[in-house]
């Protein structure tokens, strides 16, 4: 199974000081074989952001972080492109906080990959185990 991080998975697995980077670490360990990932324009952008707004991590060093974490022997990352249109989101979303959770949900679908998140509220992802 290939999963695609949000951007909070995203950022709890490259960043140590991120509250659950312990738990996403223990998931990771668990998962059998070459664990795979995806990002996406919205999660990579998103992680950067996030690392310089809330991290103060300069722009070049949250990419830096970004690409050190995506080249990891360990782990295959692939980069999946976004031409989901707004047309393709899920019935479910009625509200502006719903609407990135389900496009990446439809994305990741979409591109045979399950939206892994912490996120207990989003419908049709993976919440990654406490």
């Amino acid at each position: 199974m290939r999963y695609l991080l949000d951007v909070n998975a995203l950022i709890a697995f490259g960043h140590t000081a991120h509250e659950f980077h312990r738990r996403i670490l223990a998931w990771t360990q668990a998962l059998k074989g070459r664990p795979q990932f995806a990002t996406s324009p919205i999660t990579e952008l998103g992680f950067v952001r996030v690392l310089n707004q809330a991290y103060s991590v300069p722009i070049d060093q949250g990419k830096q972080i970004l690409s050190d974490l995506k080249s990891f022997e360990d782990l295959d990352f692939t980069f999946i492109s976004d031409d989901h249109p707004v047309a393709s989101l899920p019935s479910w979303v009625k509200s502006g906080k719903q609407t990135t959770d389900g496009h990446l949900v439809e994305l990741a679908k979409a591109n045979s990959c399950s939206l892994a998140t912490f996120d207990e509220n989003i419908l049709g992802a993976f919440v990654i185990p406490k």
